[in-house]
């Protein structure tokens, strides 16, 4: 196959190598601070050949699991984990933490606005789930974000008020056009919840961010987090699971959530996971410095080229590894999420098409060629397929297989304009 590369598309790429070198350095130095990070848990917990044995049936006593959640909180900067194979998704991870944490009559506040659309389920703004927080008693409000910052007097206002038992913050865009949230901003929102009203847990999800800087956000403050392994910590490898990690009181709480009240972290075998979980993580530090070179390369891309509403530009910090901008038609949206495809190491053969989505509220076109069904750390893009017809990319297990993919698809927008 030859990739057809409009000359536009290459004369950017080429203007991009110059123009991102200094970026690109400062991903490398995240990348070789993480990567010392993750080698000195994995040296410190001792982990072993042995570990990657299979434990079957209800998993007793398996010492491998619990090195493997031990490895994960150092790297997380968290005082304990839940890694399982069990939580399917990140959507599952943050559902068993809220409704973990969460009782009838407490009340939960979004701090940074509306939550990414399944989200929006969980917590029963949207559908009719008898499991929703808000059918089982949970008072649940949200704070708007102030360009793209948290309103902070507004939070301290609210707080001051009392009866707040957790406050959430979305670390990624979601589905809104923001940036990805710095930690730096999430640690002064953590410093005024402590400080006004010191018993709310503060919870965040974390999908997308991971080891995308040198902290993570239960190291600023966030008493507990959780994400998917099938993104950034997965480093492409694991090909299922999910984790929450932060304050051990809280990690017992979510971890008999996910298995029964009494048992908590007890029970679970990995079957057969340990290896894909560890490799992972120890080739996360890498595979997440690829996509976020695939992102700033796409943000580059998508500024020469004339669309707009880039988030964030290829000179802003990157805190995460999702890439946003704007399309004129919803043809050309669908068109470049095709392009993707079609490049793609597995279903290239395969057209995207918008279709319905379970927790979504619109048509959506998924582009996702992936070794893991539905792996958001290999190079993925996604869409709701309304006005403003905005694209979101993530992921590129290697930066070289992140240029072709994002020149290919620019390319084919550009040539569907002739």
């Amino acid at each position: 196959m030859e990739f057809a590369i409009n000359e536009k598309v290459a004369a950017a790429a080429e203007k991009a190598q110059s123009a991102l070198a200094q970026q690109m350095a400062a991903i490398e130095d995240t990348c070789m601070f993480n990567s010392r990070k993750v080698l000195k848990a994995f040296i410190d917990n001792g982990v072993a050949y042995a570990d990657f044995a299979e434990i079957n049936g209800y998993g007793f006593f398996d010492e491998a699991r619990d090195k493997i959640e031990a490895v994960f909180a150092q790297v997380l900067g968290s005082e304990d984990a839940l890694v399982r194979p069990h939580i399917m998704s990140g959507t599952n991870a943050i559902w068993i933490t809220l409704s973990g944490l969460l009782h009838p009559g407490d009340t939960l506040i979004a701090i940074t606005g509306a939550p990414y659309d399944p989200l929006e389920e969980i917590v029963g703004k949207r559908g009719d789930s008898p499991l929703s927080l808000i059918k089982n008693g949970v008072k649940y409000e949200e704070i708007d974000l102030v360009g793209d910052d948290f309103d902070l007097a507004a939070i301290e206002a609210r707080l001051k008020k009392g009866g707040v038992n957790m406050v959430e913050i979305q670390r990624s865009c979601g589905y809104s056009h923001r940036r990805g949230l710095s930690l730096e901003k999430i640690k002064e929102a953590c410093e005024l919840v402590k400080r006004v009203s010191p018993d709310t847990i503060i919870m965040c999800d974390n999908c997308y961010g991971e080891l995308a800087c040198r902290q993570e956000p239960t190291q600023v403050g966030v008493d507990v987090m959780a994400g998917s392994l099938m993104h950034n910590l997965g480093g492409g490898i694991a090909t299922s699971g999910g984790y929450v990690a932060g304050r051990a009181d809280l990690i017992a709480q979510v971890a008999d959530r996910l298995t029964a009240p009494g048992i908590g972290k007890y029970l679970g075998a990995n079957y057969n996971q340990n290896l894909k979980f560890l490799k992972g993580l120890y080739m996360a530090p890498r595979t997440v410095a690829n996509a976020l070179k695939t992102a700033v390369f796409a943000a580059f891309l998508a500024e020469e080229l004339g669309f707009e509403s880039v988030k964030p530009g290829p000179f802003e910090q990157h805190c995460d590894l999702i890439q946003t901008f704007t399309l004129p038609t919803a043809q050309e949206l669908i068109g470049f999420c095709q392009a993707l495809q079609s490049v793609s190491p597995v279903d290239s053969m395969f057209e995207a098409v918008p279709c319905e989505m379970p927790g979504y509220p619109h048509d959506e076109i998924m582009s996702a060629g992936t070794f893991a069904q539905g792996s958001t750390i290999e190079l993925t893009c996604d869409a709701p397929v309304v006005e403003p017809f905005r694209v979101y990319i993530q992921g590129g297990l290697t930066y070289e297989y992140g240029r072709i993919g994002m020149m290919t698809a620019f390319s084919k927008v550009l040539d569907s304009r002739k």
